[in-house]
């Protein structure tokens, strides 16, 4: 995707007054592009809602500038989210504190937490520190990934004005950022439940249950039936339209040859440790190689996921990751995606 230059101030400056007004706006992070308005604002946040048909009992994550006051958003900051805040933010970390009572519950899907995030993207900082100059130093925006509600996120501003056509249409800003760097979403914390289970990791992501334990001095638990909800948690997300199946990389040579495929349509298979097409490919396969490194894969996932969905392929199978820690986050999400399609619709299982 061609390089485009990032948003300039006055582009940057606009977009916080739309977002004053009411409006959305979508701007780049380091882990994906958000569909953006003021967090305090119910209507505001309803028109996220309603772009994404997204469920309104579904969270958003409140993005806050670097030297926000957490304590105008949570109830209470303990200092164990002290410490986290001072290694990971600003970047792609998520904490679920308690919400402050004077703050709107449609950013927590009508529960007594919100979701708190510092982005590093300089573009995100410089847009997020123009809104709370609007809002009296206080503002914050909520800001889900800018696609519709179970579909692929966002990488390249590209990619949000072919989500949203009609809104950018209509006069919403995208700012321009380049590529996520990160290329998935946020790692989410649950802190709010720390005297009853301590910290629960609810969403892996970039920083890692490992990196987490250094700060905290033990894993964080696994998600528990009385967890928060928070983004990105449903069974089947960030899914192309193509149907998508997983596969070891024994059945994907197989179905390289076309043993085991539908008599009919064209089919890529992903592969991240195997470079190179099989000799024996059959003309109704296609190869795609990935990074073999994790974070790679994770930076380029969406984007590649995007690209294949608009080539007119009955199926996408991709080589499941490793089970090792470092690619958690990626099996996360592809495990996801292909959770949106059932068992008998595609190439594999």
């Amino acid at each position: 995707m061609p390089h485009a230059a990032p948003a300039s101030l006055a582009e940057i400056d606009h977009a916080a007054d739309v977002l004053a007004r009411g409006e959305l706006a979508a701007f780049p992070t380091e882990t994906v592009y958000g569909l953006g308005a003021d967090a305090e604002n119910p209507e505001a946040i309803a028109r996220i809602y309603a772009a994404k048909g997204r469920p309104s009992n579904h969270p958003v994550i409140v993005h806050v500038a670097p030297e926000a006051d957490l304590s105008y958003w949570a109830g209470d900051i303990p200092p164990l989210a002290r410490a986290l805040i001072d290694a990971f933010w600003p970047g792609p970390l998520t904490l679920i504190l308690p919400r402050a009572a004077h703050i709107p519950d449609t950013v927590s899907g009508g529960q007594d937490s919100v979701g708190l995030r510092c982005p590093s993207h300089p573009v995100a900082q410089q847009l997020l520190r123009a809104f709370a100059r609007r809002r009296g130093g206080h503002g914050g925006v909520a800001a889900p990934s800018a696609n519709k509600f179970g579909q692929v996120s966002p990488t390249h501003a590209a990619h949000v004005r072919s989500e949203f056509p009609e809104l950018v249409a209509a006069g919403m800003p995208v700012l321009e950022g380049g590529a996520s760097e990160v290329g998935i979403e946020s790692t989410i914390l649950d802190l709010s439940r720390l005297d009853s289970v301590g910290p629960v990791l609810l969403r892996p992501g970039h920083v890692t249950a490992a990196r987490i334990a250094e700060i905290t001095g033990s894993l964080p638990a696994l998600p528990d039936a009385a967890a928060p909800r928070v983004s990105g948690s449903l069974k089947a997300h960030y899914a192309p339209r193509t149907p998508l199946r997983l596969a070891s990389a024994a059945t994907l040579a197989a179905l390289a040859t076309g043993q085991g495929l539908p008599a009919t349509g064209r089919y890529v298979l992903v592969s991240h440790t195997r470079a190179q097409a099989p000799a024996d490919l059959s003309p109704r396969v296609d190869w795609h190689a990935a990074p073999a490194a994790a974070d790679a894969y994770a930076a380029g996932l969406y984007a590649m996921l995007r690209s294949l969905d608009l080539q007119g392929y009955a199926g996408i199978v991709l080589e499941a990751p490793p089970e090792a820690a470092n690619w958690l986050a990626v099996r996360d999400r592809v495990g996801r995606a292909a959770a949106a399609f059932d068992a008998d619709d595609g190439a594999a299982t």
